[in-house]
């Protein structure tokens, strides 16, 4: 069982770890709500990126900060059971990075979160920033139940997993504010169905907004940066 969420609940003590659970999400949902005020007061717009292992969350950031240069002030926040290694990427490209590690845990909390940002803050010299990326832990199902003070959640579905991902993850898809299928290069060699995909997702969030990328190869990523220059001027 995943000693920070609940999964695999043990049916003999059902009562007793649901309790928990609640109180769980109770004090987490309490300590976003004032990650989300600290973020504000950094200027920022907070973006958490959840997905499956190897939707190319970190190299969508790689080209992403290539793209927007000095024109945004980004920092970003890693999440990973365990390792540097998505830091270290991203630090080979000029900006703030902290890398937060679980230890087994599926996914990344609030109350972590934080911690991230008070390191984050400290390296810059006014603390501020205009976007936030918080790249959360590989998974398409626990991530969806922490709220960690971001703004816009991102969810990124690449096209070698299936374009039956929203239908079977719903919870995850129904608190997403951007759907983006990656790697869309590999569309002709992979049996995803980019009209199945949409379909589910919008028929369980029919204000989804979708967007299709191929992050190395440029498809999508003017669309893509448009999009992140205009929740900086419409939300921080």
């Amino acid at each position: 069982m995943c000693d920070t969420c609940g999964c695999h609940i043990n049916s003999h003590t059902d009562h007793k770890i649901i309790d928990v659970h609640q109180s769980l999400l109770a004090a987490n949902q309490e300590q976003a709500d004032r990650n989300r005020h600290h973020i504000e007061t950094m200027g920022a717009v907070a973006i958490n990126m959840i997905s499956s292992p190897g939707s190319g969350k970190t190299t969508l950031l790689e080209h992403t900060l290539d793209r927007i240069g000095n024109t945004l002030k980004i920092g970003v926040i890693e999440g990973d059971i365990e390792t540097e290694r998505d830091a270290d990427r991203i630090r080979k490209k000029g900006v703030p990075v902290v890398q937060l590690t679980t230890g087994g845990a599926c996914h990344l909390d609030a109350p972590l979160v934080h911690k991230g940002l008070h390191d984050l803050a400290n390296q810059s010299e006014d603390g501020k920033f205009d976007l936030i990326f918080i790249e959360n832990v590989g998974n398409l199902v626990c991530p969806a139940t922490f709220d960690l003070g971001e703004h816009i959640r991102i969810i990124l579905v690449s096209v070698p997993e299936g374009s039956d991902k929203p239908a079977k993850y719903p919870t995850t898809f129904n608190g997403a504010d951007l759907f983006m299928i990656t790697k869309t290069d590999l569309l002709p060699y992979f049996d995803f169905s980019i009209e199945e995909a949409e379909k589910e997702a919008l028929r369980l969030n029919p204000g989804l907004e979708i967007l299709k990328t191929a992050a190395p190869a440029g498809r999508g990523m003017d669309t893509w940066v448009s999009y992140l220059k205009n929740l900086h001027e419409t939300l921080a």
